[in-house]
């Protein structure tokens, strides 16, 4: 068995770098003491939502972004920890007065920035404060195959966690904001739309939501691959939600259509193997 262990930090987020670059530390500090191999922060963490948390005309700081990022890469390196970091990229030819990528930047444990995916499915608010990214990738973090995808485009873009598992990803990330405005009756439709993401490529999914006191629409989950919630944070609280995963359960049966691998996560115990032995070859 392959176990790895990750923390969702699902945190308060203000519109005040400080402020938020403080409560990232913390919980570093709170995911080390844990043991976390890997800790993942919400959409846009560092700096705030452009909309409603922060604005979207709020300045883009290039300079004071590198330094956070260094800063949070030296804490992983001292730690032996990776970080999946919501944050915000400057667009590359105005990166001051350009619309900047809403990002999540991805550290190993030895404090190396590995890369950034940049969400490429935009809400229409998004699309107002954001420029959109163009692609997927995916990381070896401790000998696991990982992906990211950004809030909108995970819930409601099946392909776009595909496209990870495609690249091999055994566990994607999902880090989102989705607070600030009362619509609560998204949360059975996107608790639905991440148990899918997971069970439908038997992948692990972990999807980590920021802590808002008056509306939260999404919990903090960890869904495992045959679809069923293996961990969740309560909702308006702020919480580490630590989950060990047994990699080898995420067999990516169902990407592939591999009809053995099928079986067990379709029928359990309830059809033995006999039974369509015949339609293996």
């Amino acid at each position: 068995m392959t176990t790895l262990r990750i923390a969702l930090a699902q945190c308060r987020q203000t519109g005040s770098f400080e402020a938020n670059a403080r409560t990232i530390f913390r919980f570093l500090g709170m995911a080390a003491d844990a043991g976390a191999n890997i800790v993942c922060f919400p959409e846009t963490q560092t700096v705030g939502y452009r909309v409603d948390i922060a604005t979207p005309n709020t300045p883009v700081e290039p300079e004071r972004l590198d330094d956070l990022h260094r800063r949070v890469a030296e804490r992983c390196g001292e730690s032996g920890m990776a970080c999946v970091l919501g944050t915000e990229m400057p667009f590359p030819s105005d990166p001051v007065a350009g619309k900047p990528y809403n990002s999540a930047l991805v550290i190993s444990p030895s404090g190396a920035m590995l890369g950034a995916h940049h969400k490429t499915r935009l809400t229409p608010l998004d699309a107002i404060a954001y420029s959109a990214g163009s692609s997927f990738e995916t990381f070896d973090l401790f000998g696991v195959r990982v992906g990211v995808v950004i809030c909108f485009e995970g819930f409601r873009f099946a392909e776009t966690t595909r496209e990870c598992v495609r690249q091999g990803a055994q566990l994607v990330f999902h880090p989102q904001n989705n607070t600030t405005r009362p619509n609560d009756w998204k949360l059975p439709i996107h608790e639905a739309m991440i148990v899918t993401r997971a069970a439908e490529n038997t992948i692990w999914f972990a999807s980590c939501n920021m802590c808002h006191e008056r509306h939260q629409n999404c919990r903090s989950t960890v869904v495992a691959p045959d679809g069923r919630i293996h961990a969740q944070a309560e909702l308006r609280q702020e919480h580490l939600l630590v989950a060990d995963l047994d990699i080898d359960l995420a067999t990516r049966a169902m990407f592939h259509f591999d009809l053995e691998g099928c079986a067990p996560l379709l029928f359990g115990d309830t059809v033995d193997r006999a039974e369509y032995a015949a339609a293996l070859g």
